[in-house]
């Protein structure tokens, strides 16, 4: 299986680099992972609705740019679905059971995801009402992932 991350913008900190490598590591047994970073575009303090719209836009039009044709699409959202670390696993390997090889996950910037990004994803993924920073995003995203692998191989994980 191969599990794609698209997230807007860089990670700058090194124990992020660091944590990210981790799970890169770990997730190597279970599936061929592949973590593609495009460019954030600057937001002025107190934009309009319009220029934010525009930012969101043209992170999208990055986005979309990057996702296979074939792959299943999970967007992270705040309005979207949550699931807990179960339910997650069995999205994930029901999408591999019915034949889907490819799934790509969608981090958007300090923004969120323009709408055609949402409008592309097969399902809209919430991990809580709150908002966290997009690079610590990555991390938690990448736990969850190999936490899925872990309980979708019956082998033991931290409840």
């Amino acid at each position: 299986m191969k599990i794609t991350i698209i997230a807007v913008g860089k990670i700058k900190e090194k124990y992020f680099e660091d944590a990210i490598k981790e799970y890169s590591k770990r997730l190597s047994k279970y599936c061929k992972l592949d973590i593609i970073e495009v460019k954030d575009e600057k937001t002025k303090e107190n934009a309009s609705l319009t220029e934010d719209d525009i930012v969101k836009e043209t992170e999208g039009k990055r986005i979309l740019e990057k996702i296979s044709d074939a792959s299943k699409v999970i967007a992270l959202a705040i309005d979207g679905k949550e699931f807990d670390s179960v339910e997650l696993a069995k999205k994930i390997e029901k999408f591999r059971v019915s034949g889907t090889s490819d799934i790509t996950f969608v981090i958007g910037g300090s923004l969120g995801l323009h709408k055609t990004v949402l409008d592309r994803a097969d399902l809209k993924l919430s991990f809580s009402k709150m908002t966290f920073p997009h690079q610590l995003m990555r991390i938690i995203l990448l736990e969850q992932i190999y936490r899925s692998f872990r309980i979708i191989n019956n082998e033991p994980y931290h409840k």
